[in-house]
């Protein structure tokens, strides 16, 4: 089966192809749906090690996004084997999306070896359509490594936008500081 050659990590087409064999053997389906989680999982420690400074940064204003319930409810679009989950606050709630199922099993054991994280549910779905996820269900939401190789930049953040609940709801949610590292397809800040 030929199929378009896949996008760049930048999204762009590669010039000068234009149907590559993408599926010889179903290749392609063990090596990207079965292989990188088992790449991702090793990868992932090295890639903690040298970030865990900064990503404790990064996180540790999670608790001033808290709502009114007194809890956190998280978002981890692209959560891949749960490499966040030992950064984040005790008791957060966490609902993770990724569109490769074979993450799962990752995933759950990151569960388990961070039992300060409430984990609520592992959706299978592409960033660009959590349409699982109701409209103002989360305090924030986390993409890491997600947005250089998204189909659509503009959607996935407007689905993030969708998710997060109103600042006019108390406590964290849509507040302009909790996106301003985010780029837009401008290139502005959010």
């Amino acid at each position: 089966k030929l199929l378009p050659h896949p996008p760049s990590l930048s999204g762009h087409m590669h010039p000068g192809i234009s149907h590559i064999p993408v599926n010889f053997l179903g290749l392609w389906n063990r090596i990207c749906k079965i292989w990188f989680p088992r790449f991702l999982e090793r990868f992932t420690v090295t890639y903690n090690e040298q970030m865990a400074s900064k990503k404790r940064e990064l996180f540790s204003n999670l608790q001033e996004f808290v709502g009114s319930s007194g809890k956190l409810s998280l978002v981890e679009v692209g959560c891949g084997t749960g490499a966040n989950f030992k950064y984040y606050p005790p008791g957060r709630r966490v609902t993770c999306i990724d569109p490769n199922p074979n993450f799962e099993k990752f995933l759950i054991k990151s569960v388990a070896e961070n039992r300060h994280v409430q984990f609520e549910r592992f959706v299978v779905a592409a960033g660009e359509n959590v349409h699982q996820v109701a409209d103002g269900s989360a305090d924030a939401v986390v993409c890491t490594l997600v947005l250089c190789s998204v189909e659509n930049q503009e959607q996935i953040l407007q689905e993030v936008r969708r998710v997060l609940r109103p600042v006019s709801e108390g406590g964290g949610g849509r507040d302009p500081s909790s996106l301003q590292h985010l780029p837009s397809p401008t290139n502005e800040n959010l």
